[in-house]
This record gives C-alpha cells, sequence and structure tokens, in this order.
C-alpha cells in the first residue's frame, strides 16, 4: 500500500522480495557502500552510467529521489547475504523509475546498474521483476520504457527477457559522458506483464 506521498510502504526492511533479490529504498547509512560499489564498478559501467562514488554525490541524488514524485528510487539487495547499515542484505545494485507521469500516459522511465559483484548472477532480472510488480500495482503504471544505447548488449539482454519490445530508435536522445548518444527505446505495458 503506498504512503500519503504515493510510495511503496514497507511492511519489514524490503518494499519486495524474490528467492534471492529483494528491492528497500535508499537510505543515508547506504552511501559508503554503495559508493564503494559504483568505485569498483566502473569498468563494467563505464559508458553506459555513471551513479555516485563519493558521498556528496550520493546524498544530493539520494535527496533528488526521495523529493520529486516522479521519480522512484529501488536498492537491489542480495537477500541473506551481508546485512548492509540500512537494513537487509549486500547491495547488488539499484533501479529507479524516472520521469513518472500519471493521467492518461502512467508510465515511467527505467534507469538501472548491477554492481560487478552481482553482475551476471540473475539478482538484477530479479529485482527487474519486482520493480514490474511495484509498478504495475501500488504505483498504478501502465507501462515502463527503458532507453538503452545500442552497444549495451547485457542492458538489451535484460529487459528482453523481462519482456520489454523494442519499439523504436531514437538518435541523439541523451547526453551521456560528454556527448549526445542514440539510444533503442524498450517498453513493456501492464497487461503484457500479467500475461503468463
Amino acid at each position: 500500500m503506498p504512503d500519503p506521498n504515493g510510495h511503496p510502504s514497507p511492511t519489514g526492511p524490503y518494499l519486495a522480495e524474490g528467492p534471492r533479490a529483494a528491492l528497500r529504498r535508499f537510505t543515508d547509512a547506504d552511501a559508503a557502500e554503495f559508493t564503494a560499489r559504483a568505485r569498483e564498478s566502473r569498468t563494467l559501467h563505464h559508458p553506459w552510467l555513471f551513479p555516485p562514488e563519493r558521498a556528496a554525490a550520493y546524498a544530493a541524488y539520494t535527496a533528488t529521489l526521495a523529493r520529486d514524485p516522479a521519480r522512484e528510487g529501488f536498492l537491489v539487495c542480495e537477500r541473506g547475504e551481508g546485512g548492509g547499515p540500512g537494513g537487509g542484505g549486500a547491495i547488488a545494485g539499484f533501479v529507479n523509475i524516472n520521469n513518472i507521469v500519471l493521467g492518461g500516459f502512467r508510465c515511467g522511465a527505467l534507469g538501472y546498474g548491477a554492481f560487478a559483484h552481482a553482475a551476471g548472477r540473475g539478482l538484477m532480472g530479479e529485482a527487474l521483476g519486482l520493480v514490474m510488480g511495484l509498478a504495475f500495482g501500488p504505483l498504478g503504471l501502465h507501462r515502463l520504457e527503458a532507453n538503452i544505447q545500442p552497444g549495451n548488449a547485457a542492458s538489451i539482454a535484460l529487459v528482453r527477457r523481462a519482456g520489454f519490445r523494442l519499439e523504436g530508435f531514437s538518435p541523439d536522445f541523451l547526453h551521456i559522458d560528454g556527448a549526445w548518444r542514440d539510444h533503442e527505446r524498450w517498453a513493456i505495458t501492464a497487461p503484457a506483464a500479467e500475461a503468463p
């Protein structure tokens, strides 16, 4: 059930749980672990994304997630691993829903990343399924989009496995790492996500 701001409310440390991965909110106590994992994952992330690697950048990032009603941010945690300071297991990655538009559109755009120690282990696939459950359930969205640079094979494989469909190509779509980058547009709608 959502809190007064429309955000999903946890019943325990997690907002949603799967067999190996779980989702929870970012906390100030997660700054050291998150930024250390971001620094360890530079090679994996470059040139696709640049999560905060320092405490001040993390604080600004999480403050924006917390105060912007058009954004939802989720930490992906390994269940039964570690015991991070923010509650729950070790941080494996993150999934954000950005640019949320309600009304007749009810859509959000995904942004996500796995950390190097968790990459290729299926945790992000499980986490994406959990995020879709929140998006198409308590958040009331009808559509999720993922805009992905064509060379990012791992990211394309992730959304393809989750049932997203390729809808098109957007030249010079986002300014990343000092240049305008082409992106493929992938999307899924609630009925497709609920199909067996």
